[in-house]
């Protein structure tokens, strides 16, 4: 069970939606829940030394202000909804990904809205999905702009015979248990007579675990990525769980073909772990 959720806030965009999802996780799972904002203040190259501290402590002040309402509206949206509240935020020179992903300690799921090319332009003010993912250590949940609720009665786990797939199903079996419906999805480059049995294996142990599963391997036609968002739509999915795949280049996470088409693209609340 997830004891402790953690929610990012962005100062630029409003999180009412985000918030009301976060408060029914927790009311769903019994769990506290943990507010995080942070923010780089404005880098001046060049200018008079006088002119350049007073536009540096004017921005700083109204990012503690943007702060100042996002707990607020923390408070508001959250109070008897958690079983207890907790808020941190930041104005410094460091990337609000990595100050996020360090909180990220004192909880079992991360919550933030998805943004990732957004965030892939301004890492300075926004935090960018696809490196918390890869750095959180635990499972990330991200929630796309359209999305008002999460009822996570269907779920689709996009599944690869990897240690990130497995991480992620097993860092999601607080949601698989309270499923409806899962279904254990495989697009494969192999013929179907030679696919392996890694989907249809997961589902079982799942019914272990009491989760109502079941398994579909289907031949690759396109992008997987598509042909996984089509399984999730015809079996009625609201939350797809899968692996995320990626490498560090010079310390910058490139995400790989299907984790970005399903972070970037699908429109669909994902739960992910690398």
């Amino acid at each position: 069970m997830y004891a402790n959720l953690l929610v990012y806030l962005d100062l630029d965009r409003d999180n009412t939606a985000l918030l009301k999802i976060v408060g029914d996780l927790a009311e769903r799972f019994g769990a506290g829940v943990t507010g995080v904002t942070a923010s780089q203040p404005v880098r001046i190259i060049y200018g008079d030394g006088l002119l350049t501290g007073d536009i540096v402590e004017l921005d700083r002040t109204e990012i503690r202000q943007a702060m100042a309402k996002a707990h607020e509206q923390f408070q508001a949206a959250l109070q008897g909804r958690a079983k207890r509240l907790a808020w941190r935020s930041d104005v410094s020179a460091e990337m609000p990904t990595d100050y996020v992903a360090r909180q990220v300690r004192s909880a079992d799921l991360v919550i933030t809205h998805t943004d990732y090319d957004k965030a892939y332009f301004d890492e300075s003010r926004h935090v960018n999905a696809g490196n918390l993912i890869m750095q959180a250590g635990r499972p990330v949940l991200t929630v796309p702009a359209a999305a008002g609720s999460l009822a996570a009665k269907h779920l689709l786990v996009a599944w690869k015979d990897t240690s990130e797939a497995r991480r992620a199903v097993a860092s999601a079996l607080p949601f698989l248990k309270q499923a409806q419906t899962v279904t254990v999805a495989e697009v494969t480059d192999t013929t179907l007579a030679e696919a392996p049995n890694g989907a249809r294996d997961v589902a079982e142990w799942l019914k272990l675990h009491g989760v109502p599963a079941t398994s579909v391997v289907e031949r690759a036609h396109g992008r997987s990525a598509d042909q996984l968002l089509g399984i999730a739509l015809a079996n009625s999915a609201d939350l797809i769980v899968a692996g995320a795949y990626g490498h560090n280049r010079l310390r910058e996470w490139a995400l790989g073909g299907v984790t970005y088409n399903l972070l970037a693209e699908c429109g669909m609340c994902t739960l992910m772990s690398h």
